[in-house]
């Protein structure tokens, strides 16, 4: 085992100039989807873009998500977007929804993972998105399968409240928004 002394291309003077230059950004701006954007904003949901990671923290009561341009392409943006707005849905203010989890992994959690899923399905016919399947999602399936073997009617309970979590967010358009592509 050997250590190593790391420094940021910032802090060191004299490099060649590709050492500086930022990464290009995988998606143009203009590529969002207008019908998404005026769906998820119309929510009242305090997102916050940066980082390389997407989650809800219901402690704080924000969703975080990597910059637009990260993903491999709007609709994909917008499912994970769809994914953690589902689970923000479950904050005491709003529905309430708690599956006693405990710690990360546990059953609790893949019962909300399951849940904010097929939210994020659901929401995604609503919004006419196609969006590619994730490098994850074989990862929540494995997670969801001692809670499907252990109680055959999970995937029914996960469903019910995934509609009744995509209800809720419905219910937060105010009419004027289109919530599909014309």
């Amino acid at each position: 085992m050997k250590g190593y002394s790391v420094f940021n291309a910032e802090q060191i003077e004299g490099l060649p100039t590709h050492y500086y230059q930022l990464a290009e950004p995988v998606l143009d701006p203009v590529q969002r989807i207008d019908h998404a954007e005026n769906f998820f904003g119309a929510t009242g949901a305090a997102i916050r873009h940066g980082g390389n990671q997407a989650y809800y923290t219901v402690g704080a009561d924000y969703i975080q998500m990597p910059p637009f341009e990260a993903f491999r392409d709007a609709e994909s943006y917008y499912a994970t977007l769809s994914h953690e707005t589902t689970h923000w849905t479950r904050h005491p203010s709003r529905l309430d929804r708690d599956f006693g989890r405990k710690r990360f992994g546990d059953e609790g959690y893949a019962a909300e993972e399951l849940v904010a899923e097929l939210g994020s399905a659901f929401l995604s016919a609503d919004l006419s998105l196609t969006p590619e399947v994730r490098d994850d999602d074989t990862a929540y399936i494995a997670s969801w399968l001692k809670v499907l073997r252990d109680d055959k009617r999970a995937i029914f309970t996960a469903a019910a409240h995934a509609q009744r979590a995509v209800d809720f967010l419905h219910g937060l358009q105010d009419g004027a928004t289109e919530t599909a592509a014309a």
